[in-house]
């Protein structure tokens, strides 16, 4: 298991980026794990909602339906999982149909098992990942738990770490101009969306061809305001993606109330990530200590050392000390740089 971690380190995407990474690490576990089919989502680590996909199952047409119940399945939930690795065949004692994603769903499929990997460390929910398993193959078992139990922390400080080397990035995309707003129907099938709305998606999971974008961010920001509603999870459906090249989004749902209608549709707004949200991501993905991050706030505001050890209550030698600590967690050199990346530049 020791061996598998390591090697599960050693691996790298052929290009920058998380969906380039984390095809790469499938293709390692697949050597380890069998399964037919699978769904991995970053996660915003601080609302835990899933966003930038990368995903091979069976049922892509009925996308919005398992994204909805796999947010309102409580069984195997990767927000409320006690341990890294779940199995459905396990966890349910042989009876699957106790989860609603497979009960309404999955069993159509042929889906005899699944396993659920969560992705957590101290600074947040980083991602989830589902493999499957379809007949004739055989469940999941407690050999294929501990091989993937034992990946999990190199897979949790990969997620993190690739995350942090978005902000690095150079911003030379433009970021399309006035609203972006996708309206969803209560199944989430997307009824309409503005202009400006296709530019965004698209630049989110690029689509093939000529094909329309999916827009799976915004199936999962509705999914978490359903769930919120129905009081399977109680995280704000809001959720903070790179859109590329340094470039991060905040995606937010709400009903659109309407008097007469009981299940009103849903909105979902897409905008750049505002200066104080860009910056609370950045400490967590540099895994930067509260202190830290209080210490980066406060010169974000233009405060100097003398004023920062007035204002915590320690010395100035410490508060160099952290400051020493956040270059080299965040890899800048000057105030002036981190918070230029850190900011948005």
């Amino acid at each position: 298991m020791r061996r598998a971690a390591e090697r599960i380190e050693r691996v790298h995407g052929d290009d920058p980026g998380s969906r380039a990474l984390r095809r790469a690490l499938l293709k390692e576990i697949s050597r380890n794990v069998r399964f037919d089919a699978y769904a991995w989502l970053l996660t915003d680590p601080e609302t835990e909602v899933g966003c930038d996909p990368v995903a091979d199952v069976p049922c892509m047409p009925q996308l919005p339906k398992l994204i909805r119940l796999k947010y309102a399945t409580e069984t195997n939930r990767w927000t409320s999982m006690r341990r890294p690795v779940a199995r459905l065949l396990a966890q349910t004692g042989g009876d699957p149909a106790q989860s609603l994603v497979w009960r309404e769903l999955l069993a159509a499929y042929d889906v005899v098992d699944m396993a659920s990997l969560v992705f957590r460390d101290r600074f947040g929910c980083w991602g989830f990942l589902d493999l499957w398993r379809v007949r004739p193959a055989e469940p999941f078992t407690q050999r294929d738990a501990e091989y993937l139990t034992a990946i999990v922390p190199p897979l949790t400080g990969a997620l993190r770490r690739v995350q942090a080397e978005s902000f690095h990035l150079t911003e030379s995309r433009k970021v399309p101009g006035g609203p972006a707003v996708l309206v969803l129907s209560p199944d989430l099938h997307v009824r309409a969306q503005t202009p400006e709305t296709d530019a965004y998606l698209r630049a989110l999971v690029p689509p093939t061809g000529d094909r329309r974008p999916i827009p799976a961010g915004a199936y999962n920001v509705g999914a978490q305001l359903r769930a919120s509603e129905d009081g399977v999870d109680s995280h704000p459906p809001r959720a903070r993606v790179h859109l590329g090249q340094g470039i991060w989004l905040t995606l937010c749902a709400a009903r659109i109330v309407a008097t007469g209608q009981p299940d009103a549709d849903i909105a979902v707004t897409l905008e750049p990530t505002s200066i104080n949200e860009r910056m609370s991501l950045f400490s967590l993905a540099h895994g930067l200590s509260r202190r830290e991050a209080e210490i980066m706030a406060a010169c974000a505001r233009g405060t100097d050392t003398r004023g920062l050890a007035h204002e915590l209550f320690i010395s100035q030698n410490t508060i160099q000390d952290h400051l020493k600590s956040i270059f080299a967690k965040t890899g800048t050199r000057t105030r002036g740089e981190l918070l230029a990346i850190a900011r948005g530049r």
